[in-house]
């Protein structure tokens, strides 16, 4: 019997909880700190973009969007790893990004235990993303109906 984890993929899905719930369920299941710091990052990006919807992707993994994916929250063994999906190309002035430095689109963010997070700077960041995100989805030419 498949869990309704693997089923729920994404906020317009009709049947299985809401990919709200379903991060929820992560923070709850987790019980250790990466649950409590999930939750804290998820109230963060809240806090810094009061539009951001949350989504459920790839079998398990929290995703924050606007106008397509701020950040993705996935849970290892030893950190919580904050993915922004156009990270290379925001201004990081505080030093958040310690991972994924060498990709052409992609950074992230490894928070291990103990960690303290520099909320100020984090929220820019994800408001930075959103920005980003809102340029480049203004800028799509509309798509040509066919004649």
């Amino acid at each position: 019997m498949k869990k309704a984890v693997a089923k729920k993929s994404s906020a317009k899905d009709a049947d299985g909880p809401s990919p709200s719930k379903m991060i929820d369920g992560r923070v709850k299941e987790l019980g250790d700190w990466r649950g409590e710091m999930l939750g804290r990052i998820r109230g963060l990006i809240k806090q810094a973009d009061p539009d951001v919807v949350e989504e459920w992707k790839w079998r398990g993994v929290p995703v924050w969007e606007h106008d397509g994916i701020i950040c993705t929250g996935e849970t290892y063994k030893a950190v919580v790893k904050m993915t922004f999906a156009k990270g290379a190309a925001l201004e990081d002035p505080a030093g958040l990004f310690n991972s994924s430095l060498d990709g052409n689109v992609r950074r992230a963010i490894d928070i291990r235990e103990g960690d303290k997070i520099d909320e100020k700077a984090l929220k820019a960041l994800i408001r930075a993303a959103v920005a980003l995100n809102v340029s480049k989805a203004k800028k799509k030419p509309a798509k040509k109906r066919p004649a």
